[in-house]
């Protein structure tokens, strides 16, 4: 049974760290969510470490400046992990390449340093995908033919941001995780870092221990996120409790007709994809 607290305070005496998701949490990649960034930054103040964990392709420096900008505070956040740091894990090992990249060229700064060379599809030795080229008007079946003949030769693809959705303003834009779900149809071999896979997890617990200055304890990590086969998941995978922000890319599903939280419709929300949540809230609050 999903509880559905009135606010994180309700949960403070109950964990010391927080593992919060970015995107369809604190902000919508146009602007950031003030109760949300105000929940965060009492939590740090009053409770303990809020790591970000983040599967945005980019590393955790590329990002912050994105967080800036949209108005969330630095007292938000004591540390930031991305998917990019993550993958970055798995790409330095296979320079030289040569590597076949999809993704816009914001996203270059991933592989800055790890001495790959760019190659067309039919030259390349793997398969590199950080999101479609322009995520305004693209689809993965913009992708399916490239995808087929390079699952046909065999190609791995590592795929630097797992989410398939996010929601970007008013509306979802697709992410490198529907182009990874695709190839994976195609036949082709998916390698990923971030949410819900262990790597991710591993560096953004490693902060956690390390701002709370003694060994974690998993028990009392609290993840957060609106993800269901990201965020819900990483967490029951690896041992620690989830709050599922129900709004985020689900927009109203999870509310019933007087505009609060449903818990059956929660509860649906998160049997579709055989998962539970220790907690959900509409919008993360204080």
């Amino acid at each position: 049974m999903t509880d559905l607290p009135a606010g994180l305070s309700a949960l403070a005496d109950r964990y010391d760290v927080l593992l919060s998701d970015v995107w369809g949490v604190i902000h919508n990649g146009r602007e950031s969510f003030p109760d949300a960034c105000a929940a965060l930054v009492r939590w740090r103040a009053e409770v303990g470490p809020v790591v970000l964990i983040s599967n945005s392709p980019r590393p955790a420096s590329d990002v912050i400046s994105q967080l800036d900008s949209l108005g969330v505070p630095r007292e938000a956040w004591s540390a930031f992990v991305t998917s990019g740091d993550a993958t970055r894990l798995l790409l330095a090992p296979r320079a030289p390449g040569p590597m076949w990249k999809i993704g816009p060229a914001k996203d270059l700064v991933l592989y800055e340093g790890l001495g790959l060379e760019l190659a067309e599809a039919d030259q390349a030795a793997f398969v590199s995908v950080t999101g479609p080229d322009n995520d305004d008007v693209e689809t993965p079946e913009d992708y399916r033919e490239r995808l087929m003949a390079a699952a046909a030769r065999g190609l791995p693809l590592i795929c630097a941001n797992p989410d398939i959705v996010v929601q970007k303003g008013d509306k979802l834009i697709y992410c490198g995780g529907a182009l990874a779900d695709l190839y994976a149809r195609l036949g082709g071999e998916v390698l990923m870092a971030g949410k819900p896979f262990t790597p991710i997890y591993e560096l953004s617990l490693a902060e956690g221990e390390a701002l709370l200055g003694k060994p974690l304890d998993r028990s009392r990590v609290l993840c957060i996120g609106d993800g269901v086969i990201t965020d819900v998941k990483g967490a029951a995978d690896h041992g620690m409790d989830c709050l599922f922000v129900a709004q985020g890319i689900h927009g109203v599903k999870a509310l019933g007709a007087d505009g609060r939280l449903d818990p059956d419709k929660v509860a649906g929300l998160l049997a579709e994809e055989g998962q539970t949540a220790a907690y959900a809230m509409a919008d993360l609050v204080w």
